[in-house]
Order: C-alpha cells, then structure tokens, then sequence
C-alpha cells in the first residue's frame, strides 16, 4: 500500500489501489469492525505455552508470546544475578519476547540480558532491541555493541528508539542516515527484522510511516504505548493502530501501567491495565518486571485472559475518561521527562 497521508489532517488520504478513504473514515470503520478495541475481541488464536498466549508479529510468520518482558525495568534490581533469574524464569513460564535498548542502563540492561540468554536460553526467545543513531555512523556503532552485549550474533527485530521528533524519520531516511546501517546490518544477517518505537504523539509515528512509504521501505513491526488512558488522549490506539493493521505491520504496545503512574488514578487495576491491553490487536504487550511479584502478575494477568465484551470495553473507557481526557497520567506524552534521547542527544550522531 503507498501511504499518502498529511499527519496534521484528520481527514488526509489513504489510497490502497483504486479505493480511498480518509484516515477519518479508516478509524472509524476499523473500530467499527473491532480492529482497535471491543466487538467480540481481537480474534487472537488461543495457542498458550505455560499459560502465555502466542500472536502472530504482523506479515513476518513469527509467532511470538503475547507478553513481552520490558528491558529497561530488567536493569533495576541491584543485584544482577536476580535480574538474570527473573528473565530466565520469565522464559520457562512462556514470556519469550525480550524486550531492550542499547542506552538502557548505559548498556546495563543488554549486558545482563546477554548473560541471561546463555546455556540454550537465546534458542528459545524472540530477541528485540533498538539503537538510538539517526546517522549511518552512530547506527552502525550502536548496533555493533548490542550485540556484543547480547552476545549475539544477531537480533530478530531491531528497532529505531524514541522516534518522537518530527524530524527523526527524516534524519533516519536521509542520505548518510540511521537506515542505510540498519540495512547493511539485515544482508549481514545481523539483523532480521526492523522496527520503530516511540512514545510522544501518534502524529510522529505515521510522519514515520509516510517517509518509509516514501523511500519504498516498510516496517516490520512499530513499538508505542497502549492503554486505557491513551484511549482518551492524542490516541495511538485510534490514529496508528488501523494504519498498522491494515499494513500488516505487527503491533507492540508498551506502557499499559505507565511505569505506574496510571494505577495513580485509582480507576483501574494492575490486571484491567493489562487485559485491556491484551485486548487490542497487538502482537506482543511489552511490560515493565523487576521482582517475582511483578512477573507472577503478568503471567497471571495472561492466563486469566479472555476477549473482552464491548460491554466490558465501554466500562473501562468510561470508568478513566476523566482521568484520561488532558493526558495527566501518561507523562511521557506531556512532559520531557521519559525523553532520553532529549537529555542525552549525542547519542543521536
């Protein structure tokens, strides 16, 4: 499909052959036919290992655990050898997507991720992580030391981070830029998949997907937050999810709790954050555990998981509508301050 969208116009074009629509109208039929949330549920095919269920990644032919494990909150206990514990128990219980980042931890959470991943583990999980170079220079660097990290050979998705600037996918795509890394690393067979992340406002993300479409490139898979308050507030779930469903790029939602600050509201549960996450048509919910607590909750949440009436939708979205309406519990959004990138912009090249 060629995109041709403006991001700023809520009633620019989608063209797919003959046929076009405004993005207005693709929404609305999308959530009309229960693409985005509610109408029966997303469909999912319930294959469970150790209670996880597995979801298809996109048009790629993976199938990977519905839940992800955040790479960065795998950094935070003091004591490596439990964080190392923590991903290998996350694996036997059926959490095979790993989640991370190259400037998580200043390399922290890669390095103990690679340890965790010897001893046959690596053979058994989809293996993500993302590098923050927008020139060809620092992606290639980057990359290079991820996967020394990791101690790898290679990654099965790779991802541009914090794509959160209008200006990234330009830089990214730009002569000399991030991509032409991220490419020479796939034929290297370094590389499997490629993706973007980012936390900032939908708008960035199909401006992204505008500019691939513009250099015939397509994503694999894009990373963004997913629940019940960004429902109410500048909506990837509405304005990015249809767009990806209908590519067939695969969904990988993150901050269905917001690092807990949306459990601040009082509106909802740990267990309803992750179910109406669950509930969209997502390929993998990426989510933050640092304790035994933490992971017996997600796999919990993942067993006790079901597709969600609408009736049971409407209830959630009415329950956080006000807390949700001015973006109040989802900072990142709002504020610089889950902005690394911003703080840290050398790491850019």
């Amino acid at each position: 499909m060629t995109l041709t969208l403006d991001p700023t116009n809520e009633d620019s074009t989608l063209r797919n052959g003959a046929s076009r629509v405004t993005r207005r109208e693709f929404v609305r039929n999308a959530i009309a036919a229960g693409l985005v949330f509610g109408a029966g549920g997303t469909g999912w095919a319930d294959e469970r290992r150790e209670g996880v269920p597995r979801r298809p990644l996109g048009r790629t032919g993976e199938q990977i655990s519905a839940l992800g494990l955040g790479g960065f909150h795998i950094g935070n206990p003091r004591d490596e050898q439990e964080g190392i514990r923590l991903i290998r128990d996350a694996i036997e219980r059926g959490i095979t997507f790993m989640d991370n980042s190259w400037d998580y931890h200043n390399g922290g959470s890669e390095i103990r991720m690679g340890k965790a991943l010897r001893d046959g583990y690596r053979e058994k999980v989809f293996l993500m992580t993302k590098i923050d170079g927008r020139t060809k220079s620092a992606a290639a660097r980057q990359i290079e030391q991820s996967l020394e990290r990791l101690q790898t050979g290679h990654v099965d998705l790779m991802q541009f981070h914090e794509v959160i600037r209008m200006e990234d996918p330009d830089r990214i795509f730009a002569p000399g830029g991030g991509m032409e890394a991220m490419l020479e690393a796939k034929k290297a067979g370094k590389v499997r998949f490629i993706g973007f992340t980012g936390h900032k406002d939908p708008l960035v993300h199909l401006r992204m997907l505008q500019v691939a479409a513009a250099h015939d490139f397509r994503f694999d898979a894009v990373q963004m937050p997913l629940n019940v308050m960004d429902a109410h507030f500048r909506s990837f779930q509405h304005q990015v999810v249809p767009v990806l469903v209908e590519q067939g790029i695969g969904v990988l939602g993150m901050k269905s709790m917001g690092s807990g600050v949306i459990l601040r509201s009082h509106t909802v549960t740990p267990v309803e954050c992750l179910h109406y996450a669950l509930n969209l048509p997502a390929s993998t919910i990426i989510t933050g555990i640092d304790s035994q607590e933490l992971l017996g909750q997600a796999i919990g949440a993942a067993r006790s998981f079901k597709p969600l009436s609408q009736s049971a939708v409407d209830a959630l979205l009415a329950k956080t509508a006000d807390a949700g309406e001015g973006g109040q519990y989802e900072p990142f959004k709002t504020t610089a301050n889950f902005d690394a990138t911003a703080h840290n912009p050398r790491w850019l090249g």
